[in-house]
């Protein structure tokens, strides 16, 4: 199956990345290399790109996509909070810019066998990296119904996150829970009509719920965001492409905490905890897609950029 994805916000990445060509930049989450295709072309040949990404379906993608261009390219699996490692590894000391796209690629949602998707059925994975052996048929069939209903609530903000939990926990004793499809015909079985009838699909949530806890996206979220600007050089950029709130007020949290890091009472004169800003803010409010985007690509409808340079 061919690596599909639609890049989102590619102009406004590049514009706010501020390439330096024969710099280095860092795609944390390459993909099928439509970002990191722009980056390079800016970069020109005395130029670096570092390409990482957990799935190698995605790496050989963009290995293709990115052999015409000439700059010089770095792929490395990995997880982009291993960003430090990475480096050390290459003997690199810093870097110049980095962009982390944090949505799922088309490949992986139209891919039956990655099991990310509830508009197919295939074999519960939803594995970023199928290396790891951990995987949604685990989070589905073997926690409590305490821990599914916090992990669908806390991840998936979903209402009825405790009446899915039960049903899921009811199915499950009869028979294993092995495919996507089952799980969606429990979900709606467990959602009330009434509240099916508008909204996204009735398994959007829970989905994106299982797939976060299955690959923990936004504990190496934390990571990865202040290990990223710990790395970059002096006016050097990060941007960030988030999908959902809660990977968004991560994103937003640790930028405002060391673009503004003192920790005085408002009313002191002067600062006395010595605390000093190694960042600032590029932007204020996110970036989103434009009304041409959306119509063209409806699934970066939930997409924020934001940006921050080291000072």
């Amino acid at each position: 199956m061919e690596f599909k994805h639609t890049s989102v916000l590619l102009d406004e990445c590049i514009e706010n990345l501020d390439i330096r060509p024969g710099g280095i930049y860092v795609d944390g989450t390459i993909g099928g290399g439509g970002h990191a295709e722009k980056i390079c072309q800016h970069l020109g040949p005395e130029g670096t790109l570092i390409g990482i990404d957990r799935d190698t379906d995605a790496l050989t993608a963009a290995k293709t996509r990115l052999e015409g261009i000439d700059c010089k390219k770095i792929f490395v699996q990995s997880n982009y909070s291993e960003i430090k490692n990475v480096l050390e590894d290459l003997e690199i000391d810093g870097i110049d810019g980095a962009l982390l796209d944090l949505g799922v690629s088309s490949f992986q949602l139209d891919n039956i066998d990655r099991g990310f998707s509830y508009m197919h059925d295939s074999p519960l994975d939803m594995r970023m990296n199928r290396d790891d052996r951990f995987t949604a048929y685990d989070v589905v069939n073997t926690y409590s119904e305490r821990d599914l209903t916090e992990v669908i609530k806390k991840y998936g903000e979903e209402r009825w996150a405790s009446r899915i939990s039960q049903f899921i926990v009811k199915a499950r004793k009869e028979e294993p829970i092995g495919s996507t499809g089952r799980l969606v015909e429990i979900i709606k079985a467990a959602i009330p009509a009434s509240a099916r009838r508008s909204g996204p699909h009735p398994a959007k949530r829970t989905f994106q719920a299982i797939r976060i806890e299955v690959n923990d996206e936004l504990g190496q979220l934390s990571k990865a965001i202040t290990e990223f600007l710990d790395v970059m050089n002096s006016e050097g950029r990060l941007c960030v492409i988030t999908f959902h709130s809660l990977e968004d007020r991560i994103v937003k949290n640790i930028i405002r905490d060391r673009a503004d890091p003192c920790t005085c009472p408002p009313d002191f004169p002067v600062c006395v905890c010595g605390k000093v800003a190694d960042i600032k803010k590029i932007t204020g409010k996110p970036i989103t897609p434009s009304n041409k985007e959306l119509e063209a690509n409806p699934r970066s409808r939930s997409a924020k950029l934001r940006v921050a340079e080291r000072i």
